[in-house]
């Protein structure tokens, strides 16, 4: 069931998704070469913790940590671990906090040091694809019109678009309803009504778009070993478009 937010709920995800914003931005300062993926993991929690909010991620089925920290061909769902970030390496990060009961969920990639030129393009033609579904939220439009605009422009920079992983509602659930692929065809799905809260996460590939699960259940690689992107907001519909609630 998809539930329209009362003004009550909306101020409290807009808190919720502004921790998260400020997670990221806290995190961007450590993003160097040697530090491990754990140490930044540690560094999340203690900050969502101290803005009075908890990580959404821990304990979520079962997840063993506050964040993800995906990289290099990892997609998503990535332990963070004693690896260190290198020179070279790409990173997404998946930050989730839930404040009194509500939540923001974002996600990010980073270049560490001197990335590729290959790199380059995927993550910036990623962030772009986001917005490129971004710019379909308004009432009166559907969940196939976000799909659509994001695949499109995905296809267009040959880039390869996951189907098994998708962005989805975001509320007193880090999960709840609509789904939100990153495919789709116009005019289609559930119609986006003002109040609804979704979370927008196009995962795009320089391969193809098949992935695969590593042994530990979680962590998702692309399946040709290929790097892979991730960008991710939660956004409110308004009454003439939306409100990105995990940015400042």
């Amino acid at each position: 069931m998809v539930s329209i937010k009362s003004k009550r709920e909306i101020e409290l995800m807009k808190k919720a998704g502004h921790i998260v914003y400020q997670t990221h931005q806290y995190l961007k300062q450590y993003l160097k070469p040697g530090i491990t993926t754990r140490k930044l993991n540690q560094l999340a929690e203690d900050y969502i913790i101290s803005h009075g909010a908890t990580p959404s991620f821990k304990d979520f089925n079962g997840y063993p940590a506050a964040i993800c920290t995906s990289i290099n061909e990892e997609v998503v769902h990535g332990i963070p671990s004693n690896y260190k970030l290198k020179n070279g390496d790409i990173i997404s990060i998946d930050i989730g906090a839930c404040y009194k009961g509500y939540h923001g969920d974002s996600a990010w990639s980073y270049g560490i040091g001197n990335i590729s030129e290959k790199q380059k393009y995927l993550l910036k033609h990623t962030e772009e694809a986001l917005f490129e579904g971004l710019r379909q939220v308004k009432p009166g439009n559907h969940i196939g019109d976000i799909g659509y605009a994001i695949e499109q422009y995905a296809l267009k920079h040959n880039l390869g678009v996951i189907r098994e992983l998708i962005g989805h509602g975001v509320g007193n659930s880090i999960h709840e309803d609509p789904d939100v692929p990153n495919y789709g065809k116009q005019h289609t799905g559930l119609m986006l009504k003002e109040g609804m809260t979704i979370a927008i996460e196009p995962m795009l590939n320089l391969g193809t778009r098949e992935v695969v699960m590593l042994d530990d259940d979680w962590t998702i690689v692309t399946k040709d070993g290929k790097p892979s992107a991730h960008f991710e907001h939660t956004v409110l519909v308004t009454k003439d478009g939306y409100l990105i609630l995990t940015g400042e």
